[in-house]
């Protein structure tokens, strides 16, 4: 039986890791799924893993929006620019997904990031578009960051859980 969930957390792992990349909720849908077995079949986890897991997960969510607002910041960028890259990062995704279902989400995230930066920073804070665009490009690689990183986190959790239920 621990194999059997091993394997299904496993490809529940893989499922949520393709979710983070597309910036969907792929850590949660992991850790949602291991929570869902747990209580519908029998306890495969150390609920001390289950939490551990759940932290991660809330700490990539805070992750994905620091880091690109980050980015702005170490750029120059103040509050408008910060409040552009998340703006800008979410609606950019969302557009990016119509166009080209999943490498227009990965890059619109990114693009959207920078423009909406660029966007505040011009309009809101009157910076120059030589700044503007200084303060957009740090906060698109602070989204690309950001990205990577929750996906390593989301194969962390994977890779946590699919052992944590073949163990026991």
């Amino acid at each position: 039986m621990t194999l059997l969930a091993g394997i299904i957390l496993f490809v529940i792992s893989l499922i949520g890791i393709g979710l983070t990349l597309i910036t969907l909720p792929g850590t949660w849908f992991i850790v949602g799924s291991a929570l869902l077995i747990n209580w519908l079949w029998m306890p495969f986890f150390n609920t001390w893993m289950l939490a551990a897991c759940a932290g991660m997960a809330l700490l990539a969510e805070i992750a994905d929006f620091a880091l690109s607002a980050a980015g702005a910041s170490k750029s120059g960028g103040g509050r408008s620019g910060a409040i552009g890259s998340i703006f800008g990062g979410l609606i950019g995704a969302i557009a990016g997904s119509f166009v080209v279902p999943i490498l227009g989400t990965i890059a619109g995230g990114v693009i959207g990031a920078g423009v909406g930066a660029i966007a505040l920073e011009r309009g809101v804070a009157q910076r120059s578009w030589e700044q503007a665009v200084k303060i957009g490009r740090g906060a698109a690689i602070g989204r690309a960051a950001a990205m990577f990183l929750k996906v390593a986190i989301a194969a962390a959790i994977g890779i946590c859980l699919t052992a944590d239920a073949l163990i026991r």
